[in-house]
């Protein structure tokens, strides 16, 4: 991995509105950065380089966030073994945005590791079809078309991937600088910027803000092979028939720029192994990362900045904030923040624009993504000996659109009657992750990740059924060829959308907010706004640019940026 760009990137236009500091004493105003996930962390970096002293306050005892490799025991027959799991992300894109983060305070990954490697996971994943058995996903085009073949595409096939290869490309070009790049004060910023009008120009030709699914079985004339390009339509939020073809960004950072896994001899191998990079190059350049730190609230002074962070052991002074939390979370810390300002100060006029901006009315309205459920476990390593050793297998179900309408519905979401399911295998790439046990049987870390309703969605009492859930998702499984799952593999635990929201996650969802057309680019919640304190920007995955590891970086840094200068 290389040092690429500049600190500060075209984004961070003067047109836009600037977060200010509250009036400190000291050489560097105190930036709070609240999450110390990847957007927290490169929020950090970009921060430090800009002259602030910065503080990382995390809830847990890692760093991560949703991007986390963790510890989970597991019971086997007795005894319990410890094995490593990816608990969140387990799909790494775009990690040139690490050595962005990395160059803003003037390190490499080689500073910090010497043997830190990005690789890259190939094939990229399995589709595996309920009628048509297993195809490859390759990042490499003539890797891609020579699958293509075997899997039995036609000829016309093979070419409309090329050219669908080539549409994906010029879309994520034109869409990566001007759009998923940048923050946005008003819809007119579509028009500003260097190329801005060029980009939207080449957008609406591409035909980008039509639907997604459609316009890819046009290239390929395969419904199902369109999935294989289209289901990243979930990591959005929408169901890829009703997705905007816009969102073949995400497709092309999938299929096209590749999937990697990182390796490091510091830090160990996994998806958590970037924040803890990410985490030791803050130190490095002078900040400071709290753990245990449980933030309840903000706190308001008379002219409505943020004047301190308010925990369960006390208040933390600040001249500024960074939150990555889910927007739910902020919104009820500014309410309770300007609600009690507005009641022990004598000074009741000069906060009334402060509660009107931040009270009880919610700043945005919003709608979430749909959730999903995730069990990690350990099966014998004999026991996958038959299955397709693949890092990634996307199981898909027949009933593919009437899935997604299950789960996505905004009141009446129920369970897939037909599942489509990820299968997660660690250890095809990290061969450490296998564990041994007392009698010297090797037992393998296995994922599954069923998609859900969200809480709104659908009222489901998790805590009575996710074992049966889990039993009846791997019993389909063990139906569609990977033997022994339902009876050899043991689950240590089971993430459910009920986890999600006690972790803070708006209405029990992993993946933010829904890029519905009204949640994205200039529509979605903005990471600085006139409702929010002068001194408060935002940065995650319920802000701009949305959901997924490289937007989530890329919102850190832009958040940020909102600040002025010291």
């Amino acid at each position: 991995m290389s040092a690429a760009s500049p600190t500060r990137a075209p984004s961070s236009s003067p047109r836009l509105r600037r977060a200010v500091t509250r009036p400190h004493k000291g050489a560097k105003p105190r930036l709070t950065i609240i999450g110390a996930g990847l957007s927290g962390l490169t929020a950090a970096l970009y921060a430090i380089a800009d002259g602030y002293d910065v503080t990382v306050v995390e809830r847990k005892s890692f760093v991560g966030g949703r991007c986390a490799s963790e510890p989970v025991p597991v019971d086997i027959d007795g005894q319990s073994l410890t094995a490593v799991f990816d608990t969140g992300a387990t799909v790494w894109t775009m990690p040139s945005l690490v050595d962005d983060a990395l160059a803003a305070v003037g390190l490499y990954a080689r500073d910090i590791d010497p043997g830190f490697s990005a690789s890259p996971i190939t094939p990229t994943y399995r589709a595996e079809f309920a009628t048509r058995g297993g195809l490859d996903v390759f990042s490499n085009e003539d890797m891609m078309a020579d699958e293509l073949a075997r899997f039995g595409a036609s000829d016309s096939t093979v070419a409309g991937y090329r050219k669908l290869r080539m549409w994906l490309q010029t879309l994520f070009n034109a869409c990566f600088d001007n759009f998923m790049s940048r923050s946005f004060d008003r819809v007119t910023d579509l028009l500003t910027g260097p190329g801005a009008l060029r980009d939207l120009t080449t957008l609406l030709r591409l035909g980008a803000f039509g639907a997604l699914e459609p316009k890819i079985r046009a290239f390929l004339g395969d419904n199902d092979l369109a999935r294989v390009f289209s289901f990243q339509a979930l990591y959005a939020g929408v169901p890829p028939a009703k997705a905007r073809a816009v969102y073949g960004c995400i497709s092309h950072m999938d299929t096209s720029m590749g999937v990697y896994y990182p390796h490091s001899p510091a830090f160990g191998s996994g998806i958590g192994t970037v924040g803890e990079l990410l985490a030791e190059a803050v130190r490095r350049a002078g900040g400071t990362i709290d753990f245990g730190v449980d933030v309840t609230g903000l706190k308001l002074d008379e002219t409505g900045f943020v004047s301190a962070i308010t925990t369960a052991t006390g208040e933390r002074p600040t001249d500024a904030v960074i939150a990555t939390t889910d927007l739910p979370v902020v919104q009820s810390w500014l309410h309770d923040a300007t609600t009690s300002a507005a009641s022990s100060s004598s000074k009741r006029r000069g906060l009334r624009s402060v509660v009107k901006r931040t009270g009880a009315r919610r700043l945005f309205p919003v709608r979430f993504s749909p959730s999903a459920v995730v069990a990690h476990g350990l099966i014998p390593v004999s026991a996958t000996a038959t299955w397709p050793k693949r890092h990634h297998l996307i199981s898909f179900g027949e009933k593919w659109n009437e899935t997604f309408e299950e789960i996505s519905s905004p009141r009446r979401g129920k369970l897939m009657s037909d599942p489509s399911l990820l299968v997660t295998r660690p250890a095809v790439s990290a061969p450490e992750r296998i564990v041994t046990d007392a009698n010297g049987v090797q037992w393998e870390p296995v994922s599954v990740l069923a998609p859900c309703p969200n809480l709104q969605s659908a009222n489901l009492i998790w805590s009575r059924i996710s074992g049966d859930y889990v039993a009846k998702i791997t019993a389909e499984l063990e139906r569609r060829g990977l033997t022994g799952i339902s009876t050899k593999w043991r689950v240590g635990r089971i993430d459910t959308p009920q986890h999600w929201q006690e972790r803070g996650m708006g209405v029990g969802s992993p993946f933010g907010l829904a890029h519905l057309f009204r949640q994205t680019g200039p529509f979605r919640p903005r990471n600085f706004s006139p409702k929010m304190p002068k001194n408060l920007t935002l940065a995650g995955s319920t802000t701009v640019p949305g959901v997924g590891v490289p937007t989530v970086m890329i919102s850190g840094r832009l958040a940020a940026q909102r600040f002025e200068t010291p």
